[in-house]
């Protein structure tokens, strides 16, 4: 019957400290495992290549969405930035708009005033082809009066030489002449008006053609 008790070369404990000791590459194997952080990844970055890699756009506005999520004080700053750029773009529509209709406004109240005036207008152009409004009293205030509507946008309407135009001229007559091209103006018989774009009266011209 064999002895049981193992003898000197047999002892299990110091089998064991003697081959956890005696190989150090081992040991070293040992130590190096998945978690250290020298390991080397599937395409050779390490941890700490991965921690220092700077973030995509995706995940930075991902980053910048939970930071908002978590201050709701810059989301509501945000909301308040974008109505009042909203009003103030409404605010600066409606100034030009409301200009724009002054504008008209004045336009088309002016043009009423002078059609009022017309008469007087024609009065005064006949009187001074008559030669009775060349000097005197009489002959400031027409000056005057027209001065005034000049300022506020009075244009005649009718020249001699002007290329015919039937939005703001009236064809009464067609005259042989040598004197201007054919197709213009030559002779008024009686002034229009405008008023800024606005046509209040079209002057009515003999029409020249060739002889």
């Amino acid at each position: 019957m064999p002895d049981p008790t193992p003898g000197p070369d047999e002892n299990p404990a110091e089998n064991a400290f003697e081959n956890s000791a005696g190989n150090p590459d081992e040991q070293a194997a040992q130590d190096s495992g998945p978690g250290s952080p020298e390991e080397a990844g599937p395409e050779g970055l390490t941890v700490d290549d991965i921690l220092s890699t700077p973030q995509s756009t995706d995940a930075g506005s991902a980053d910048a969405g939970a930071a908002t999520e978590e201050d709701p004080s810059a989301a509501l700053a945000a909301e308040r930035l974008e109505e009042l750029r909203r009003l103030q773009a409404e605010f600066v529509n409606f100034k030009h708009r409301t200009a724009r209709e002054k504008e008209q406004l004045r336009t088309f109240v002016t043009g009423d005033l002078l059609q009022t005036l017309l008469p007087v207008f024609d009065d005064i152009d006949a009187a001074r082809q008559a030669g009775d409004l060349t000097d005197g009293p009489f002959a400031s205030i027409a000056n005057k009066l027209e001065e005034i509507l000049v300022r506020q946008g009075l244009t005649r309407i009718g020249a001699v030489g002007e290329k015919f135009d039937p939005n703001v001229h009236e064809a009464v007559l067609q005259q042989p002449t040598s004197e201007v091209e054919p197709d213009q103006v030559s002779m008024v018989l009686r002034s229009g008006f405008r008023i800024g774009e606005r046509v209040v009266r079209p002057a009515q011209v003999a029409v020249a053609v060739a002889e």
